[in-house]
């Protein structure tokens, strides 16, 4: 297990990161989230043993992350750090000599991730000639070439198109599968509840929520109901048991109180409305993370 305990990183005046906890287990995507300016990146350097923590620890299977973790940690940076003179194919096989691959495994390894991001007429290409969004694919082969056992993303769907962006999302639930250990970053709430099973949202150095996703929403759920109908549900506004209620065309988004039950609720008026729809809805990670920001904030 990847586990960081009681992190703390100052600079001069500046808390950066104000004594934070959490553990990655292997085989799932964790979600490091956060505004900008909340303590990710400078989170993101200690585990990648960048930059050393004021104070705090972090371990991998019980031992002192160092560099003798260098080579089984993959990182793709927000920021491009790509030689944009050179050719793909010496600069993949550059960062590979970094990781300790040998030229002969290793050009085996750059036909097969050119095959599969079908970018392999590019192999001889200066970086610099590459679109964007292929310049990112170069930057992801750089991250798991070595196929390490932790991969750290931030930002990493950024330059693709849709098509793109689901290319890599297939390709990160299948390391997922082969039970790597995976630090998501991403200011893409949508890709974050798709893919995370688990958030540790920090602001201002702190954590402001953390567990697993499915509980969190739990938590922040506030008994909503979206509910479909032919007929005039107009009366609905005056039940006490509705805390607020938007009326539209032939829907309503309901509020009900906490010590009602949306199954009690529903009937209560089937003999009133010709319901045609009626779902239980879940708080979406985005309203959870601005929610939380906000109040976080004051």
């Amino acid at each position: 297990m990847l586990k960081v305990t009681n992190l703390v990183k100052e600079y001069k005046d500046v808390t950066a990161v104000n004594n934070i906890s959490f553990s990655v287990k292997p085989g799932k995507i964790f979600g490091l989230l956060g505004p900008n300016g909340a303590g990710k990146t400078t989170t993101i350097r200690t585990v990648l043993n960048i930059i050393k923590p004021t104070s705090g620890e972090i371990t991998y299977n019980n031992k002192v992350i160092g560099q003798e973790f260098f080579n089984i940690i993959g990182y793709l940076p927000e920021e491009r750090g790509l030689y944009k003179k050179s050719k793909v194919e010496d600069v993949l096989i550059y960062f590979a000599a970094l990781k300790n691959l040998d030229k002969h495994s290793t050009s085996s390894k750059i036909d097969e991730w050119l095959q599969r991001l079908n970018i392999s007429e590019y192999r001889d290409r200066r970086v610099e000639e590459l679109s964007k969004g292929n310049q990112q694919k170069i930057q992801f082969i750089t991250a798991v070439l070595h196929d390490p056992e932790i991969l750290i993303l931030d930002e990493p769907f950024s330059g693709f198109d849709p098509i793109n962006q689901q290319q890599i999302r297939d390709l990160i639930s299948s390391f997922v599968d082969s039970g790597k250990y995976i630090i998501l970053s991403t200011h893409q709430m949508e890709t974050a509840e798709k893919m995370c099973s688990e958030i540790f949202l920090i602001n201002q150095g702190k954590e402001v929520c953390s567990g697993e996703l499915t509980e969190i929403k739990k938590r922040f759920s506030s008994n909503n109901i979206k509910l479909g109908f032919d007929g005039d549900a107009k009366f609905l506004s005056s039940d006490k048991r509705v805390m607020h209620f938007d009326y539209y065309n032939n829907y309503a988004e309901v509020q009900l109180a906490d010590n009602v039950h949306p199954s009690e609720f529903l009937k209560s008026i089937v003999n009133k409305l010709t319901i045609t729809h009626f779902s239980v809805v879940e708080p979406t990670l985005n309203k959870i993370f601005i929610d939380v920001i906000n109040q976080s904030s004051k």
